[in-house]
């Protein structure tokens, strides 16, 4: 080891690893997920992103399912942009919501592991993305309606990135998603044996009022309130936790809202009986949810959550807008995490949409 002086700039350096595991100098991702067909990429702006990230790769057997001709158009298009853009990276994601029935079943044995790590290294390879993002919903806990889990699912998941990074080295990137609920959190991960050997954990702090909700709520608030606990906060307290380092811990954002038939007008809609009805993507929002037709927009200020009542029709709509966007940036910044992540590009403006307020709000512009 070299003897070099500690000047005062090494000394706050050494001080802010130790604190935060990151440098001052290092900005935080900010991660943008896509499952288009391309056709919308034209004239959108994607420098704000560190990273980018396609979606979804699945399983045919024990390996990944080939790519077909539009999904690799897809693919060379992004990876070209983001070869373009200095420091931006594309990675390819795995799984997603109903796309991983199989998952319990393959990733248990062994050389099950082992065939979709071979398989993966060829399909980063032909097409030169930077790394592998594991959507696996869930390891250990209720995914999608029948698809299998099993608590043992904890273990295998932990068995498939040691797999993955020993077959990939250290150089591709891997990252995981992991649900914003307890049960995710605390039963589908072995965090002291993963985090060494992953570059990031996604953090879903969305959906946590989803499709299947049976009550009106916050589906992305930053803060928990006496009515709903989970949130952005909740779940990031849990995760450091288990140990979790904030250097490596990506929050989530919505670039969609959800929209919920509740069954009476009291609150404004909110925490009400009711079912959810239909989401509405950033893009729309400007143009359907509006004061001509019925909406009144509202500010829960504990949750850091924006919300919208139609009394007439007894619809609410639950979501991100700029200033809860604004909000969580300054969170990821606050508490020195590594980023904040969204779903998904397509769901915005081409232009001057919330791609824009985030990049603006990490660089410290708005």
């Amino acid at each position: 080891m070299h003897s070099l002086p500690c000047t005062v700039r090494h000394c706050i350096l050494c001080l802010a690893i130790l604190v935060t595991g990151t440098t001052p100098a290092q900005r935080p991702a900010l991660i943008g997920y896509y499952a288009g067909d391309g056709s919308d990429l034209l004239g959108r702006d994607l420098s704000p992103l560190t990273h980018v990230i396609w979606c979804f790769l699945h399983l045919q057997g024990d390996s990944v399912a080939p790519l077909t001709p539009d999904q690799q158009h897809v693919i060379r298009e992004l990876v070209e942009r983001a070869g373009a853009l200095p420091g931006q990276k594309f990675l390819l994601s795995f799984g997603g919501w109903g796309g991983c029935a199989t998952c319990s079943e393959v990733f248990a044995r062994d050389e099950g592991r082992r065939s979709f790590a071979a398989s993966l290294k060829v399909v980063l390879e032909n097409t030169g993305a930077d790394g592998i993002d594991l959507d696996w919903e869930y390891p250990a806990v209720q995914g999608p309606p029948g698809h299998p889990f099993a608590p043992e699912d904890k273990d295998h998941f932990t068995e498939l990135v040691r797999t993955l990074r020993a077959v990939l080295g250290d150089g591709p990137e891997i990252s995981f998603a992991v649900g914003g609920t307890d049960a995710c959190i605390v039963e589908g991960f072995d965090w002291p044996a993963l985090m060494p050997l992953v570059d990031r954990v996604h953090l879903m702090s969305y959906d946590l009022v989803h499709g299947y909700s049976a009550r009106s709520g916050h589906h992305t608030p930053l803060y928990s309130t006496k009515e709903q606990i989970p949130s952005t906060d909740h779940a990031v307290r849990l995760l450091l936790r288990q140990g979790v380092p904030r250097g490596k811990l990506v929050i989530g954002a919505a670039f969609y809202d959800r929209i919920f038939q509740v069954d009476d007008t009291l609150q404004h809609g909110l925490y009400r009986p009711g079912r959810f009805d239909h989401a509405v993507p950033h893009r729309m929002v400007d143009t359907t949810i509006t004061v001509a037709k019925g909406w009144t927009w509202y500010r829960d200020t504990i949750a850091q959550a924006a919300y919208a009542f139609d009394p007439a029709d007894r619809l609410y709509l639950t979501g991100d807008d700029r200033a809860s966007l604004m909000a969580k940036c300054a969170y990821v910044r606050e508490q020195h995490l590594a980023g904040i992540m969204f779903w998904q590009i397509r769901d915005d403006k081409s232009e001057k949409g919330s791609l824009d307020t985030m990049g603006r709000a990490l660089r410290g512009d708005e």
